[in-house]
């Protein structure tokens, strides 16, 4: 690692010295590298629109693909995204700061998707789907503006996990959050660089920056979210079972059509025996 002020971006000024957060920075690095590049995410010369919500996952990502880019392995242009959603108590100006101190090319956009979320959900359900929905249509039209080819999330392995089991338990299919997709109209890519990376080491990452978090007050406000129920239950395997959630991540990745259900993935009617 480069740790001399002069030869890292200033993401990583006042960066740890110790062996732990050498290793946690490498694996980071690692492994957002290969998502990168195993679900050929690289267009050379292309410009990526990295989303900031203020979270540790999205600082986490945005530090990365800067180390990434630093080193000449990323080989596009960035600029960082806030989606100011009108949230109250919204801390506005926290983003913007840091971004102009560590030199980060950004825009911050103003919607108040708050208030239709607010208006059109009754109380009692979740929000996540149409806050989700209304956030994703403003990003795609600023990346178009913005004249990029991809819109950046920093969705990690354990929302990814997440978000098969809420599909498994709750909407009668197998499906997740895929590592890259192209959005309906054709002209724009999301893309989840941090695909392979844990939670924990996000956490433990963003902490040891110190990074000015920023929480969800939407979601947060909610408790029994589908989507904390599978957490719970994730974490229960994992601490019965350290390294559960590792293979069972490894499993989304070696899926077998034959051995499942799906007549669409696997002609079983034209399966013949030799005589």
């Amino acid at each position: 690692m480069l740790d001399q002020p002069d030869d890292i971006h200033p993401l990583f000024y006042g960066a740890p010295q110790s062996t732990e957060f050498r290793k946690l920075r490498k694996r980071l690095v690692r492994h957002t590298r290969e998502a990168i590049e195993q679900y050929g995410m690289i267009e050379p010369g292309t410009k990526w629109l990295v989303c900031m919500s203020g979270g540790k996952d999205s600082y986490t990502l945005l530090a990365i693909l800067y180390e990434l880019k630093w080193r000449g392995l990323l080989p596009v242009e960035l600029i960082a995204c806030n989606l100011d959603q009108g949230q109250p108590n919204f801390p506005a100006t926290v983003l913007p700061a840091f971004l102009e101190k560590m030199g980060v090319p950004h825009r911050i956009e103003y919607q108040d998707t708050y208030s239709i979320v607010m208006d059109k959900i009754p109380a009692g359900r979740t929000f996540c789907a149409l806050c989700s929905r209304l956030r994703r249509g403003h990003l795609y039209r600023i990346a178009r503006e913005e004249g990029c080819s991809a819109v950046v999330l920093g969705h990690h392995r354990d929302d990814i996990l997440e978000t098969f089991f809420m599909n498994l338990f709750h909407g009668g299919r197998l499906a997740t959050m895929p590592p890259k997709l192209l959005n309906e109209e054709g002209d724009v890519f999301v893309y989840r660089p941090l695909a392979h990376v844990a939670e924990a080491d996000c956490e433990k990452f963003s902490n040891a920056m110190n990074y000015p978090i920023i929480p969800c007050d939407l979601c947060g406000s909610q408790d029994g979210l589908q989507r904390q129920q599978v957490k719970a239950i994730l974490d229960g395997w994992e601490a019965n079972s350290p390294g559960r959630r590792q293979v069972m991540f490894r499993a989304l990745m070696n899926a077998r059509p034959s051995h499942l259900l799906d007549p669409k993935l696997f002609d079983f009617a034209a399966l013949t025996r030799n005589t």
